[in-house]
């Protein structure tokens, strides 16, 4: 079979009709009239303050069977996820209100305080089914609003009001049989409910493809749940009105827990059950701006690309036509770059943390490729929770040997060859950005052969002319540039992580990334390019910051979101938080968009005086 027609059959396998495809961790499950389902509870989150808590954590009802964590990988765990078992239990197409759940015991003036401090705090209860997130509508000026979660309160002319009633809606669709359904997906939905029928059953089955949740405050009258059970019914009809509430909080008095859930027939498919989470409030990707800007920012890099090439290229061809003229009237008409010839590769100041800036930028530029390019394809869908960070950590930890490879190779390129401290700057690289398995890398890189230089070095340094401007000015200038590549993107980013929303354009995003790749190329190549002009020939830590410089216009955009979009989030430790992980980011960026420009900088100086014969 040729490589055509395996090519198209890859393509109908993956594009054939609704559900015929489905990734890793999501998978369908069918379920017949009557099978348990059951209702799982996430952290407690804010934007107010982004510190997540134990839904526990609050005098909510447990499970009869004792709260039990769920299996959860790396990444659930350092987003802070934490996913248990609730009470909440549900039977598949059996509509069910007025369900007892508990009577909390009498609070107590630290559970009355607390609950008053996390209303206050907005914090947000996070439910699960089947993987799906509990979803709540609101109309705001005639618009319908959707979130994730729901309160677990609200104040009211300074009385704590608490929702004690949630009214489900589960949108369930007639079960597709697939032949690869039984095959892919994680063990998380497994708990929720059963994924093989018995043979033969030709028992109708459903999926569940919505979960919705309107939360209510009510009153209980407390003389008829003395004896209730769980689950049990409560024997008075409650009426769920999201727009009134009616239970307050009081110290010294119990709570009472209610629930109701209503089954509903859905046109939505399996595949497309996500649609309403990509679609939040405030998540839409502006296509068109994104668009624009990309193609600005290529017909500008295609500029500055096409003014570099045929400046360097007329540059060369005259000193060629020199050198064939006259070995004696080339040498009087040197000028600009050529004059540095004997120092361009004169080794840099501090040249062991160039080394290991550049390693670590090359992991860290590495794993956002890979990740991004794997979440692109969908194999890191917001279906598989907690992958994104997982896969990111698997990635970094592999290319922990590019790191050592590159670090160990680029210092023994510049000692010329020289294999004496390179344990040492492994180990550091290492350090920088944890990773063991850059010693495996640095290891290789000792052995492997160092980049010769195509001229030779002076020993006396050449002194460099009096600059009419500061060259730094033009190296933290130059961060405009990249910058502008991902500025409108870096909003939905910054609104993914910290306001909780649906990030899932991984496409654009890769797009992006390997924009800002060319631009930061281009861009340090032309600053290496007008400094070797006039003479200035200390040129490797000015292209790694010539592209690095972007970093500092991301942290000065993250001040502004923190300033202008983050405007509820209270308390010196939250602001803090904030800023120490924006510093995190943007640390790997300079490391990142640094590596690219050192890297191309170095190719084009090698190549350039490769490309003539100076004595």
């Amino acid at each position: 079979m040729g490589h055509v027609e395996i090519w198209v059959l890859t393509m109908c396998v993956i594009f054939q009709s609704g559900y015929g495809f489905y990734l890793p961790g999501s998978y369908p499950h069918k379920c017949v009239v009557g099978d348990p389902l059951s209702v799982k509870v996430n952290s407690l989150t804010s934007i107010d303050t982004e510190m997540p808590f134990s839904y526990y954590s609050l005098p909510f009802c447990k499970p009869k069977e004792g709260v039990k964590d769920s299996a959860e990988n790396l990444g659930e765990l350092l987003m802070g996820d934490r996913i248990e078992n609730s009470p909440y239990k549900f039977k598949m197409y059996v509509n069910e209100s007025e369900i007892f759940l508990c009577q909390s015991k009498k609070l107590s003036a630290d559970d009355f305080k607390l609950l008053k401090k996390r209303i206050d705090e907005m914090y947000q209860v996070n439910l699960i089914l089947d993987n799906l997130p509990a979803i709540r509508y609101t109309k705001k000026e005639g618009f319908m609003l959707r979130w994730t979660g729901y309160p677990v309160g609200v104040k009211v002319q300074n009385v704590y009001y608490l929702f004690n009633h949630l009214k489900f809606k589960v949108l369930i669709h007639k079960y597709e049989e697939t032949s690869v359904a039984r095959v892919m997906g994680t063990g998380d939905a497994v708990e929720v409910m059963p994924t093989v029928t018995k043979e033969g059953s030709d028992m109708p089955g459903h999926m569940v493809v919505g979960f919705e949740v309107v939360p209510c405050s009510v009153v209980h009258d407390g003389t008829l749940v003395n004896k209730l059970k769980m689950y049990e019914k409560y024997q008075s009809p409650i009426k769920c009105d999201p727009n009134a509430v009616s239970m307050p909080i009081k110290e010294g008095e119990p709570i009472v827990f209610t629930y109701e859930v209503a089954f509903e027939e859905s046109d939505i498919k399996w595949p497309s059950r996500w649609d309403a989470y990509l679609k939040m409030e405030g998540s839409k990707v502006h296509w068109f701006s994104i668009l624009n800007s990309l193609l600005v920012i290529t017909f500008l890099a295609g500029i500055v690309l096409v003014i570099f090439l045929r400046t360097v290229r007329r540059d060369l061809t005259r000193y060629e036509e020199l050198d064939k003229e006259s070995q004696v009237q080339m040498n009087e008409e040197l000028s600009g770059w050529k004059l540095v010839v004997g120092d361009v590769f004169r080794a840099p100041s501090n040249p062991a943390l160039l080394c290991i800036l550049i390693g670590d930028g090359v992991q860290i530029l590495g794993m956002a490729i890979v990740t991004i390019l794997f979440a692109a394809l969908g194999f890191m869908s917001p279906a598989s929770r907690g992958t994104l960070i997982t896969g990111m950590l698997f990635f970094y930890l592999i290319l922990g040997i590019a790191a050592g490879y590159v670090a160990v190779r680029l210092w023994r390129t510049i000692g010329c060859g020289d294999h004496k401290g390179w344990i040492s700057v492994a180990w550091k690289a290492a350090c920088f950005f944890p990773v063991p398995l850059t010693l495996l890398g640095g290891y290789f890189g000792a052995k492997a052969h160092h980049i010769e230089y195509p001229v030779r070095t002076n020993q006396i340094p050449r002194e460099i002319p009096a600059q009419k401007y500061p060259s730094w000015l033009l190296v933290l200038g130059a961060g405009t540039l990249p910058f502008g590549t991902l500025f409108i993107e870096l909003f939905f980013i910054m609104s993914s992580i910290w306001m909780g929303r649906v990030y899932y354009v991984f496409g654009f995003l890769f797009i992006v990334l390997i924009l800002l790749v060319v631009v930061c190329a281009e861009v340090s190549l032309v600053l290496t390019y007008m400094h070797l002009c006039v003479e200035d020939w200390k040129w490797w830590w000015k292209s790694f910051f010539a592209s690095g410089s972007v970093a500092i216009y991301i942290f000065l955009y993250s001040i502004n979101y923190l300033i202008f979009d983050l405007k509820s989030l209270s308390g010196p430790v939250s602001a803090t938080l904030y800023l120490g992980y924006s510093l995190f980011m943007v640390l790997a960026v300079m490391l990142a968009t640094g590596t690219v420009g050192f890297l191309s900088s170095f190719w084009f100086v090698h190549y350039l005086f490769a490309s003539v014969k100076l004595d």
